[in-house]
């Protein structure tokens, strides 16, 4: 693989799609890695530690969401599930063991490409960023450099987006951020204020308070949230 070509791992059991977002992904300029089931795509991520992970819900051996936790548990990296549920349950699941966003099959190649886009500018923003490397607002600590966060002296293990959500919150304490700015500097969507987008939000929100405390993140209804450690 030429250096700075970007990897990513494709993981769909229906051949015809999986090959389909392989070429489609290949012209863009990626080095893509396909895999048909759940103990093949754990393996993929291990042999080959991909930049980005394109993962469908519905695979034999065990599901996406099973992958989803094992590859986050070994390492952080970016993940867009697919699925093909109407009712937003496998993204909401999804989210919640580690998914960075979704999509709902049928798709447009289009859509695809520009979202997987969209997650490494965000991941390649995060790496650039110029700020202080180490965070500490009350019990809350950030090792900005070293992707780690503890409150109260104990560790939590965040997915990438979480934790740059979270980077996002403490760059501005107390400041609070609608959900539609979330969504554009932090996600980086070009389609902003979408009922999808803004459970999206909610979901990671969620997913922080339970790692790091109920009351980390203050709801203000109608508007957004803020960040309360260290008030």
């Amino acid at each position: 693989m030429e250096p700075g070509v970007r990897r990513v791992l494709v993981v769909e059991d229906d051949v015809t799609i999986a090959a389909s977002i392989a070429a489609r992904l290949r012209a863009e300029g990626f080095s893509v890695d396909v895999a048909h089931d759940g103990p093949a795509a754990v393996e993929a991520d291990t042999s080959s530690e991909p930049d980005l992970v394109v993962l469908d819900v519905m695979l034999p051996g065990f599901d996406g969401l099973e992958v989803c936790r094992r590859i986050q548990g070994r390492r952080p990296v970016p993940v867009l599930m697919l699925t093909a549920r109407a009712d937003e349950t496998d993204m909401l699941v999804g989210l919640g063991v580690g998914a960075d966003d979704y999509l709902t099959k049928p798709f447009s190649m289009r859509v695809l490409t520009a979202r997987v886009h969209a997650l490494l500018r965000r991941v390649e923003r995060s790496s650039r960023a110029d700020s202080h490397a180490r965070i500490v607002l009350g019990d809350l600590e950030i090792d900005v450099d070293e992707r780690r966060v503890a409150r109260a002296g104990v560790a939590a293990q965040l997915t990438p987006i979480e934790f740059d959500l979270l980077v996002h919150f403490a760059r501005r304490p107390r400041v609070v951020q609608p959900r539609e700015r979330l969504l554009s500097e932090v996600w980086d969507w070009d389609v902003h204020g979408t009922s999808a987008g803004t459970r999206a939000v909610d979901s990671h929100i969620k997913a922080l308070r339970r790692k790091l405390g109920a009351d980390l993140i203050r709801t203000v209804h109608g508007v957004g949230y803020a960040l309360e450690a260290g008030s």
